[in-house]
């Protein structure tokens, strides 16, 4: 599986193409774009190999699929005229359960693949669902792909959706926080760059204790949470204000329009 062909060349694939670099990992990298000359533009930077669209199928051992959603029924259509004959197939796509790529590509390895956008810090953290024809050599080939952009998590398609709702999206979730700290900053006499500057620094730092720190998340939280204090003062507003049924609300309609993207693909 030392060939890697990329289908698509968006800023997801140029994340994984550059943490295979700087890994060092030795594949051998092929890229197709239907526009000719952005596949032309990321070869060159990371000196992989632009080509057609039947010369990265025949070449490459492992496809990533890097299209959006919408572009996936015309493209697995034409790889069901293909040979893909012992070749993994890797998809990105959100919303599109295994069983449909399944069914359009009868026999053949499929693994579904949920990252995030800390894909391009390297960062990211992606759900992985392995096919029913994947080997086990194919998903140490997958798990290795994309661990040179992050961490990984092996989990049952079904629960996809809701991995979805929490590290998919999740890093909006965050920066909205950020945005609504900073405005609260700003109003409370600090200037935008103040605190801007304080809210994604503090979030920086509040993730590295996350990554490093081998206390529980409650725990973490009330490390900084001293009694009758300014911060319990905050926390206990979040609280009387719902925030938890806020959340809770935020991630089902999350979860709800990926399941509701799976049935309409499906239609």
């Amino acid at each position: 599986m030392n060939k890697i062909g990329f289908i698509g060349t968006g800023n997801l694939a140029a994340s994984i193409i550059k943490g295979l670099k700087q890994k060092k990992t030795g594949y051998e990298l092929f890229m197709y774009d239907v526009f000719e000359e952005k596949a032309k533009i990321l070869a060159k930077e990371y000196g992989a190999q632009s080509c057609s669209f039947e010369e990265v199928v025949r070449e490459s051992q492992t496809l990533i699929l890097a299209v959006k959603p919408k572009d996936i029924k015309d493209l697995l259509q034409e790889l069901s005229r293909s040979n893909l004959s012992g070749k993994l197939i890797i998809t990105v796509a959100a919303g599109i359960g295994l069983t449909a790529y399944e069914q359009m590509l009868p026999g053949v390895a499929i693994v579904r693949v949920m990252p995030n956008t800390s894909s391009a810090v390297l960062q990211a953290v992606s759900g992985m669902s392995r096919g029913q024809h994947v080997d086990d050599q194919q998903a140490i080939t997958a798990e290795k792909i994309f661990s040179a952009v992050g961490k990984v998590l092996w989990i049952d398609d079904r629960k996809i959706n809701a991995l979805t709702a929490v590290s998919g999206s999740g890093p909006a979730y965050f920066y909205l926080f950020s945005e609504l700290m900073t405005e609260v900053g700003e109003k409370l006499g600090l200037t935008k760059e103040e605190a801007g500057f304080l809210a994604r620094e503090t979030l920086v730092g509040a993730g590295m204790m996350l990554a490093e720190d081998h206390r529980s998340l409650q725990e973490l939280r009330e490390a900084v949470t001293s009694p009758n204090g300014t911060t319990e003062a905050a926390i206990n507003t979040f609280i009387e204000q719902g925030l938890d049924e806020i959340f809770h609300k935020a991630m089902l309609a999350c979860w709800r329009r990926a399941e509701q993207m799976e049935g309409e693909y499906s239609q």
